[in-house]
């Protein structure tokens, strides 16, 4: 039987359209294929964390995870969003013949402005805006977020002049306006305008199928600018642009990048021309030009500027996780909650208990505190959250049934527990959800306390726009010396209607992991 080729893409218009054009020339080779939109990010079912696998990608992080996940066969990328460096056991299968690789400035009247001292445009990349800057230097860029359709509202709806876009992205979903600018000047992003699949290394099935979409020019002028990149900067934030195109009459290979400091104000710029066949060098030569010319001290230079946003997170970071965040972003952060574990009495695990639950990784903690895993006698343990479930099938024993949050596994219980009875492991501060649904139920909840959570709070800065929240105890704690005039936000719903007690703008994170609630400021803070 004929393998159905499992296509994930995000769920953008764009996206969408980029994974139709490659499920289209898929099929015309006269394979099956099926779109596997992909929204959440998840954790890897590995034992490594997602930074020791270099998944740093803001739009391409979710795609991977699927596929190392084995739910998607391929990954269709906008390839300028790809990281230059790929997960382990993540390869690049082939890349698309490049569409239209310029930016282009939309207009709101006329192109009068560019002469006047006054002009505003609005953009969400460094580059752009830091290319504009040096270009005409009196002029305001104000930043613009969002998907195409949000970002063509927004310069609807603001007194801006205009607005720079790629023009493959509006290209390819048909919303280019007659009167758009092309600013052949302007030095686009490393592969812009180009499409990237990628595949499982190890699948050499996949691989070969994919081999016959890739267009060898595109991966020859691409491969260039994104090693260009790569070699400058290691994935750092810098306004850095890159362009390779091959000269078919004179075979050669053309290219030209630049580096600028992002208020435009200083720029190094590099171009090279070589016979195609003789560019293995090309990249490496070019971004040794621009470090010799002082490129890595004029990116230090831009570190000390001041962060365009601040987030404070309520628990303390990693270094990793911190990672996760752009540079031009600051984060600060403290426990705004601190676990003591309370001695649990021998006779609570003297016999058998027919139906454990246990909602938090503290909890776990807490009864290893107190007992072995030997002396443990639980036969059924229901628990709430991935992770939770996790450790204690490292620690404890198998877990019966999970759910990602309190209410779900109340409700599941109610169900499956009637008339029975449940030892329930909590902290003196929890919810009430969990234990009224129960006895609603008609279900008898012996409660242990099996830890103690003490406020911690610490003052927060005005200038922070976003806080993180991981639970509704640091929503309190929080809200005992500060104000909630930010936003949330949120590891779940429980931590979610805590904070909507007191912020306007609260958001909510896909799954429960620290790692998701950046991912949701990112999604937030970033343009897509």
């Amino acid at each position: 039987m004929q393998k159905i080729i499992r296509i994930g893409t995000r769920d953008s218009q764009l996206a969408m359209w980029q994974a139709k054009k490659v499920q289209k020339l898929l099929e015309e080779l006269g394979h099956q294929t099926q779109l596997i939109p992909v929204k959440a990010t998840g954790d890897l079912v590995l034992d490594k964390p997602l930074y020791e696998l270099g998944i740093t990608g803001i739009f391409t992080k979710n795609l991977d995870i699927a596929m190392l996940n084995d739910d998607i066969d391929i990954a269709v990328h906008s390839m300028k969003d790809v990281p230059t460096v790929l997960p382990e056991g993540i390869i690049q299968a082939a890349v698309l013949k490049r569409a239209n690789y310029n930016d282009i400035l939309l207009l709101k009247d006329n192109e009068e402005f560019m002469s006047q001292p006054s002009g505003v445009i609005a953009t969400g990349s460094l580059r752009r805006k830091a290319q504009w800057l040096n270009r005409y230097p009196t002029h305001k860029v104000e930043g613009l977020r969002g998907n195409v359709n949000t970002r063509l509202q927004k310069l609807e709806d603001n007194d801006w002049n205009g607005a720079i876009f790629a023009a493959a992205g509006l290209e390819r979903v048909g919303l280019r306006p007659k009167g758009a600018v092309n600013l052949t000047w302007m030095i686009p992003a490393p592969a812009q305008g180009a499409i990237m699949i990628t595949a499982l290394d190890k699948d050499e099935e996949i691989k070969e199928i994919c081999a016959e979409l890739n267009d060898k020019d595109t991966e020859i002028c691409t491969g260039i600018e994104r090693e260009f990149l790569n070699r400058l900067e290691g994935g750092c934030t810098a306004p850095i642009g890159a362009l390779a195109f091959i000269n078919e009459k004179e075979e050669e290979i053309n290219f030209k990048g630049i580096l600028l400091s992002r208020d435009g104000k200083k720029k190094i710029e590099v171009s090279k021309k070589v016979k195609v066949g003789k560019h293995k060098f090309v990249a490496k030569d070019c971004a040794n030009y621009v470090i010799d010319k002082g490129g890595k001290l004029l990116m230090m230079e831009d570190e000390g500027i001041e962060k365009q946003f601040a987030i404070y997170s309520t628990k303390k970071l990693s270094e990793t996780q911190k990672k996760l965040l752009p540079t031009h972003m600051s984060v600060e952060d403290s426990d705004f909650i601190k676990i003591r574990f309370n001695r649990i009495a021998p006779k609570v695990i003297k016999e058998e208990i027919e139906n454990v639950i246990i909602t938090s990784k503290n909890g776990v903690e807490a009864i290893l505190n107190s007992f072995t895993s030997d002396e443990l006698q639980f036969k059924n343990i229901y628990c709430v959250g991935r992770r939770t479930k996790k450790l204690i099938e490292q620690r404890i024993g198998k877990v019966t049934h999970s759910e990602n949050n309190a209410k779900k596994l109340s409700e599941y219980l109610s169900k499956e527990l009637k008339e029975q009875e449940v030892t329930y492991f909590c902290s003196d501060l929890r919810l009430d959800t969990l234990p009224m649904i129960l006895k609603a139920n008609g279900i008898t909840v012996n409660e242990v306390e099996a830890y103690k959570t003490m406020y911690s709070p610490a003052k927060v800065d005005e200038k922070v726009n976003g806080v993180l929240f991981y639970s509704p105890s640091t929503v309190e704690s929080y809200m005992q010396k500060n104000t909630a005039d930010k936003i949330a936000f949120c590891i779940g719903d429980s931590t979610a209607n805590e904070a909507k007690k007191h912020f306007k703008e609260v958001q909510i994170a896909k799954l429960p992991t620290v790692e998701s609630v950046i991912e949701l400021v990112n999604l937030h803070f970033v343009k897509e």
